[in-house]
């Protein structure tokens, strides 16, 4: 049970923030002073930084030119975030404990390559190195041509230094090895370089949110970051050993020392939204992007732990109670939320039998009625209170109207392997644990076999290529047409044969097929219309044993009351 609970700020309570941002002019010495200070650091969100020499010859060309550069954003504040602690083999400095630190938001490849040439850092890039001392200034340069003062090739006959020894080496050393006039000019470019005003805008104590807004819009052409991003920077720890990057690809994907991770559970489909949504829920009972950005790094860190171990005993309960083995099926990812919500609530113990009821009724109802495809995150924060009466055995409010579901609507679905409603009708199909019609072997589902229509682990029991020999208007790609079953089958036993010979054919072999068929809630070749090929029979047969399955899952009609409806018109 989690006791430390961060209550999410009421909207009316939240004051505007009024900003004002500092335009200013640095020195490029006070630059990079502050850079070996540890008080410029370079935000880690998830971006590469490193530009090729030929860009960054082209800055110093521009510099020397007289050209402008652009201006540099820098956010000023004591939050402390993911950042880059290297650049290539230069250990980049901490920023002194309590002390402001200024993140570069729009800038990052510039600043970095002027210090990569004063500092001649070496990079390893895609293999190679690259040595940021073999950029060189051109002493034979023309200035009648369009031809680069700056450049990172040499050409024989002329003559060259270094721009990294320009800015690192005494003048003295140049007029004893240069002409007094090189040696001059040499000195005029290292004065052009260090005295260059560099144009800078410092916005000081903007809230996270605010400034990681500015970066996504300067950086990224109007993309904004994810709340996942924000908050792996926002919550990096280095005494902790907390990076929430690979927490979460270890979450996801394992380790040799623990094994228990997504992809094993075959939840490997779950997005990096979902888990931040799931450690929210449990600190705030709120989901909202701005909540989960205001949540403070340590609590978020305590939650960790505590969010994984709710988030697989929901899994569990997903694949063990409601026989959904695959994420693929669920009907959102989000119902992962209210669940992880529900057993961090309960320590994460094992639901009585009418708390099984009445979360798997929860399932059923969010599916069914299209519950997430808008405004999900007000309606999550409405469904953690039915979670809370769960948790106390009751059965949350709903309306009567969408407990129940109807024939008629489901025999004109169409099949969408990505719509909510389609999906819940596949967990029901799935929780019959379906057979193989050939050995009547359990039907292996994997999430990449599910992905869209045309998967291999969905069957047209009325083929459509059959359907489209037939001369009819009928309509094959319904979701009362579907069936689960293994994709070997599916493309090389049945293919567009008609329902009546490939079952029969699976018959001469497998003496429960009929057996299988009812996995399928398929419960009679001849009422079904399978034996006669009656594609619109079956159709509306076995849209009347999927509604009958669903309304004993929403506990609209009880077991009992399905048992009389399956044997009577």
């Amino acid at each position: 049970m989690n006791d430390t609970t961060q209550t999410a700020p009421a909207a009316a309570q939240e004051k505007p923030v009024l900003l004002q941002p500092d335009n200013h002019n640095k020195k490029y010495e006070a630059l990079f002073v502050e850079i070996d200070s540890g008080q410029i650091k370079l935000p880690m969100f998830q971006r590469e930084f490193v530009w090729e020499k030929e860009q960054s010859a082209k800055l110093i060309d521009s510099i020397l030119k007289g050209f402008p550069i652009g201006t540099f954003i820098f956010w000023k504040t004591k939050e402390e975030l993911r950042s880059y602690k290297e650049v290539g083999n230069h250990k980049l400095p901490d920023t002194p404990k309590g002390d402001y630190a200024q993140y570069i938001l729009d800038g990052q490849q510039r600043i970095t390559s002027l210090y990569a040439i004063r500092k001649g850092i070496r990079i390893t890039k895609d293999g190679k190195e690259v040595d940021y001392r073999d950029i060189f200034i051109n002493m034979d340069y023309d200035p009648d041509t369009d031809e680069q003062i700056v450049v990172t090739e040499k050409v024989d006959g002329k003559g060259y230094v270094s721009v990294h020894d320009v800015l690192s080496k005494s003048m003295g050393t140049f007029y004893k090895t240069l002409s007094s006039s090189q040696a001059d000019q040499v000195d005029a470019y290292k004065n052009k370089l260090t005295t260059y005003d560099f144009s800078t805008i410092t916005i000081k104590d903007y809230p996270i949110e605010v400034a990681c807004e500015v970066f996504s819009r300067i950086n990224t052409g109007g993309k904004a970051l994810t709340v996942f991003e924000i908050m792996v920077a926002k919550t990096y720890d280095e005494t902790r050993q907390f990076d929430l990057a690979e927490k979460f690809e270890l979450l996801r994907d394992g380790s040799d020392e623990d094994k228990e991770c997504l992809t094993a559970a075959k939840f490997e489909t779950v997005p990096e939204s979902i888990i931040m949504q799931c450690v929210a829920a449990i600190i705030l009972k709120a989901v909202r992007s701005r909540d989960i950005l205001k949540i403070r790094r340590d609590l978020f860190i305590d939650n960790w732990e505590p969010m994984k171990a709710s988030l697989f005993t929901a899994i569990d309960f997903i694949r063990s109670e409601l026989c959904v083995p695959v994420s693929q099926l669920v009907p959102y990812p989000a119902l992962l939320v209210p669940l992880t919500y529900f057993f961090n609530k309960t320590g994460n113990k094992k639901p009585t039998n009418e708390q099984v009821r009445l979360l798997e009724q929860f399932f059923y109802w969010v599916g069914l009625n299209l519950r997430y495809s808008s405004s999900t995150e007000s309606k999550l924060a409405e469904d953690f209170n039915k979670m809370d009466s769960i948790v106390k055995g009751d059965m949350p409010s709903y309306s009567r109207a969408e407990l129940k579901v109807a024939s008629g609507t489901i025999a004109e679905t169409w099949f969408s392997a990505g719509n909510a409603y389609c999906k819940a009708i596949l967990c029901l199909l799935a929780y019959q644990q379906p057979k193989s019609f050939d050995t009547s072997g359990l039907v292996i589902l994997d999430n990449s076999n599910l992905k869209i229509a045309s998967s291999r682990n969905y069957h047209h029991f009325f083929p459509k290529a059959y359907l489209a020999g037939k001369d009819t208007d009928h309509e094959p790609n319904l979701i009362a047409n579907i069936t689960l079953i293994d994709g070997y089958s599916n493309k090389h036993r049945i293919g567009k044969k008609a329902p009546s010979k490939y079952i029969k054919a699976f018959a001469k072999d497998n003496k429960s097929i009929s057996k299988a068929l009812k996995t399928h809630l398929i419960d009679d070749i001849e009422e079904f219309g399978v034996s006669t090929d009656d594609y619109s029979t079956f159709i509306d047969q076995r849209a009347r044993a999927i509604a009958i399955a669903l309304n004993v899952k929403l506990r609209s009609i009880t077991p009992e009351q399905a048992a009389e409806q399956t044997t009577t018109e």
